[in-house]
């Protein structure tokens, strides 16, 4: 089987795993910070890589790593130590990068940009994307920031789509209705 290809099974295995587990953004994240950390370390991808190099001593590098780096996700020391094992380490950055690619399609999650007058605390945060993901049918991930000038409210832009309940905007309407009345 071609690297890729066991690339995309072991991510399967571990999306599987992190469903399971409701903790899909923790595993993604430390997943691909190990990948990165491999990625920044010539020599330790050398280590990974090189056959040369018994399994014995790659799963004690392994080890001490993954110590040194404050540990990871159960998931994820299971997932590195299976390929370490198997002497597949060499694949974890396909790993991640697979992994990655099948959480988003799996969770069909889309980024919506919210604005605010004010920060939005967790708890209004999560309810505003859920609402947001009711209105376009698939999960939402927010991406807040804070620009007082739209006074209050919140605009919203998912996709091509744009929510605009801003104060601002309200004031916009009632200023046309009133020359269009007059």
């Amino acid at each position: 089987m071609s690297g890729r290809g066991a690339a995309r099974q072991y991510a399967t295995g571990l999306l599987t795993a992190a469903r399971e587990d409701g903790h899909l953004e923790v595993i993604a994240r430390d997943l691909a910070a190990f990948a990165s950390l491999v990625a920044a370390h010539p020599n330790l991808a050398r280590v990974f890589r090189e056959p040369a190099v018994p399994i014995a001593q790659k799963r004690a590098v392994l080890d001490a790593v993954i110590a040194a780096a404050g540990g990871v996700r159960p998931e994820v020391e299971r997932l590195l130590r299976l390929l370490a094992d198997r002497d597949r380490l060499s694949l974890i950055g396909e790993v991640a990068d697979a992994f990655t690619a099948r959480a988003g399609e799996a969770s069909r999650q889309i980024p919506a940009e919210v604005v605010t007058a004010v920060p939005l605390d967790a708890a209004r945060q999560q309810a505003l994307a859920d609402a947001l993901g009711r209105a376009v049918g698939r999960p939402v991930i927010v991406e807040a920031r804070v620009d007082p000038a739209i006074v209050g409210g919140v605009v919203a832009k998912v996709g091509s789509l744009v929510f605009d309940g801003s104060v601002t905007r309200q004031l916009d309407r009632l200023r046309e209705r009133l020359r269009a009345d007059a």
